[in-house]
């Protein structure tokens, strides 16, 4: 088999797409490249369908490098017979591979080598023909050596019998479905002393089928299990496994059934049980990780895309008690130009003194937007800073901060901002994140951000490539300015990394500034590939050709002059004047292929615009301070903050969150959350249920 037949036969996707995007990708396209430039040649194969590709592919790779290892194996050892090596070569079933590979891939003496070394297999083949009238006759020629009675070598031969059942690939096939499609999970409290917050009580008695336990559930019952608080079993119906012992290994008029029975039943108490629920359980937490990571991804997204303010002049504010807020200015390009200290809530209560500061600084520095972190006394800060008598046309937001501690003690922060303490760093991060939060969260781990759903439990290697991904995705979605940059958020831009973008801010350095998206090229050792994978996604605002400041790629800008051309306007004509895009559509174009010249269409439809939307202010509810100003029927606004597989965490403005669980999402069921509600959504909702103790809020979602 073929990698592209492999990935057509897991997919809905046409062999000859799957052939071009492999093509394209094994030349050194990347995924934001291929999905946005090169849908001639995938017939529209967009940014998902490119990574399940590249992703399957490398699953089929991993397969045969692991026949490979068998066959070798197999044959060193002097036991691989032509059927067996047939077999081998034709499973692209991991879990199928591995059972051809289990006779052979013994590491420890078991009991049945132990018997053979007795001499027993003869008369586990006797029983296993089914023939003999009587086995304890039979038994009495084994009687040597170690083997002192019929039982003992009756027993031992069972045991060899019981190996071979284990070996039975049409058992392991038919028992592992069942294991996975009606195995029922079930938990059972071993430590409660281990669970100090009696965070997993839901799971001391728990009984599941394990194909309807939701991911979240799962990652809690394996982390319960890792800390020693539970043990858990996956149990089938002994009617069913007792069926499937007579069904394979029972002949018609057998003389051996109660011996063959027997060993059956130590079979899969022994071997078969163990295995396959550990196989089970590790194909439920691959696939539980994958929803979580698949979740976090989304989640990160939209963190990632949230609306940016632009380049204005910021104040930003690092709140706390005790140890005050921190204070910074910045300029619309986010350079740090004042910072201070104030201390206007307890134990300090210099109110005053600090909004008569904040005023003044709001003046100096032409300040168009405040700042507020949204951890320890953001409320209090936001409620401060509206009392404030200052311009109507200041906006004032709360800024998530999770990660902001991460970002001021990172190098980065270091080389920015040595000078300064890392509350001042802390501080310009907020700052930035309302200004561009694109630009500053690339900056931060983002398992550090905050949107994750058992994230720790999680496979962390492949967590962080799906993280990695997104941020990607995110970069290349939006573009990136060529002259105010920073080398690192350049290096997620396609076809270039952190080597390149430093060499692109060394030449942009000494040039002063791009004028053309071509001079790019003079960047040294960024050759023709580098630049056609990045070009597409680098923007020049105020370059002499005005498709620069666009998502058209270069290799397209001779269409475009053909465009402008057909309909007697200039290139500049055409960018952002849907008359003369009208126009356009409503021609022939031979030349171009239909998907580059709709993409032409919709890019110089939307030149130099933001994909991202408008940044909404902060508003609070003035009369609800704590938990227990709120009560059941309460209608109250809040904002999204965290979306998991079983709802959506809302912040109140108060220090609890309130979660609305998916069946309050609507009428109907809901399959997919994100359809529903998006991080960062404020959203109307009803108080039903309020648990003070324990610090919990029900949510109802109203609009």
């Amino acid at each position: 088999m073929t990698s592209q037949a492999y990935i057509n036969q897991h997919t809905s996707i046409h062999l000859a797409q799957v052939k071009s995007c492999l093509n394209l990708l094994e030349h050194g396209a990347t995924i934001p490249f291929i999905a946005r430039y090169r849908k001639d040649a995938t017939k529209g194969l967009d940014e998902v369908q490119v990574e399940l590709i590249k992703q399957l592919n490398e699953q089929f790779i991993s397969i045969v490098k692991r026949q490979k290892t068998i066959l070798n194996t197999i044959e060193e050892a002097g036991k691989l017979t032509p059927l067996l090596k047939n077999k081998i070569e034709h499973c692209y079933s991991s879990s199928e591979l591995e059972d051809l590979y289990l006779p052979f891939k013994k590491s420890r003496k078991t009991k049945a080598d132990k018997a053979r070394e007795l001499g027993l297999e003869g008369l586990a083949k006797l029983i296993m023909a089914q023939k003999s009238n009587s086995i304890n006759e039979t038994a009495q020629s084994f009687i040597k050596g170690e083997i002192t009675n019929t039982k003992q070598a009756i027993e031992g031969a069972l045991q060899i019998v019981a190996e071979w059942m284990n070996e039975h690939l049409a058992l392991r096939k038919v028992l592992r479905k069942k294991f996975l499609n009606r195995g029922v999970l079930i938990t059972k409290l071993k430590e409660e002393k281990n669970d100090t917050n009696k965070k997993f009580r839901a799971y001391y008695q728990f009984k599941k089928p394990l194909k309807h336990i939701a991911s979240h559930q799962f990652l809690a019952i394996h982390r319960a299990d890792d800390q020693g608080i539970i043990s858990l079993q996956i149990k089938l119906d002994e009617a069913e496994v007792k069926a499937l012992g007579n069904r394979f290994f029972i002949k018609q008029n057998s003389t051996t059934k109660t011996y063959l029975m027997s060993a059956f039943k130590d079979c899969y108490k022994r071997l078969l049980k163990p295995s396959l629920t550990n196989e089970s359980l590790k194909k439920k937490k691959k696939e539980s990780d994958h929803k979580a990571i698949e979740i976090f991804s989304k989640n990160l997204r939209q963190v990632l895309l949230a609306p940016p303010l632009g380049n204005y002049n910021v104040l930003a504010m690092d709140p706390g008690f005790k140890t005050g807020c921190k204070i910074v200015c910045l300029d619309a390009t986010g350079q740090l130009k004042h910072h201070t200290t104030l201390y206007p809530h307890p134990p300090q209560n210099k109110t005053k003194e600090a909004k008569k500061v904040l005023a003044s600084l709001l003046k100096k520095f032409a300040i168009k937007a405040i700042a507020i972190g949204d951890g320890t006394a953001g409320r209090e800060t936001l409620e401060m800073v509206k009392s404030i008598h200052m311009d109507k046309e200041i906006g004032t937001y709360l800024v998530n901060e999770d990660g902001a501690s991460v970002y001021s003690a990172s190098s980065l922060a270091r080389e920015e901002f040595g000078n300064y303490d890392v509350s001042v760093r802390g501080a310009v991060s907020i700052g930035r994140r309302l200004m561009d939060p694109l630009s500053e969260l690339v900056k931060i781990p983002p398992q550090s951000i905050g949107v994750g759903q058992y994230q720790h439990e999680v496979n962390q290697k492949k967590l962080a490539e799906a993280l990695e991904r997104a941020v990607i995705s995110c970069v290349n979605q939006v573009g990136v300015d060529l002259n105010t940059t920073s080398a690192y958020l350049l290096s997620f831009v396609s076809g270039l990394g952190p080597s390149l973008a430093k060499k692109i801010i060394e030449h942009r350095n000494k040039i002063g500034k791009f004028t053309r998206i071509e001079e790019l090229k003079n960047v040294p050792r960024l050759g023709e590939k580098a630049f056609e994978q990045a070009a597409g996604f680098l923007r020049i605002k105020k370059s002499k050709n005005p498709l620069d400041n666009t998502a058209v790629h270069p290799e397209s800008y001779k269409w475009v002059r053909l465009m402008a051309k057909k309909i007697g306007v200039e290139i500049e004509d055409l960018v952002d004047n849907q008359e003369s895009l009208n126009q356009l559509e409503s021609k022939k174009f031979e030349e171009i292929d239909g998907y580059t010249f709709h993409q032409i269409i919709e890019e110089l439809k939307k030149q130099g615009r933001d994909p991202r939307a408008e940044i909404v202010q902060s508003q609070i509810n003035e009369k609800i301070k704590t938990i227990n100003d709120l009560y059941l029927g309460l209608i109250i606004h809040g904002r999204v903050i965290n979306v998991t597989e079983f709802g959506a965490f809302v912040d109140l403005g108060i220090k609890e969150n309130g979660l609305i669980h998916k069946s309050n999402l609507g009428k109907d069921y809901v399959k997919d959350i994100n359809s529903i509600i998006n991080l960062n959504e404020q959203v109307k909702t009803e108080i039903i249920a309020i648990d003070a103790e324990r610090k919990r809020i029900g949510l109802k979602l109203l609009k």
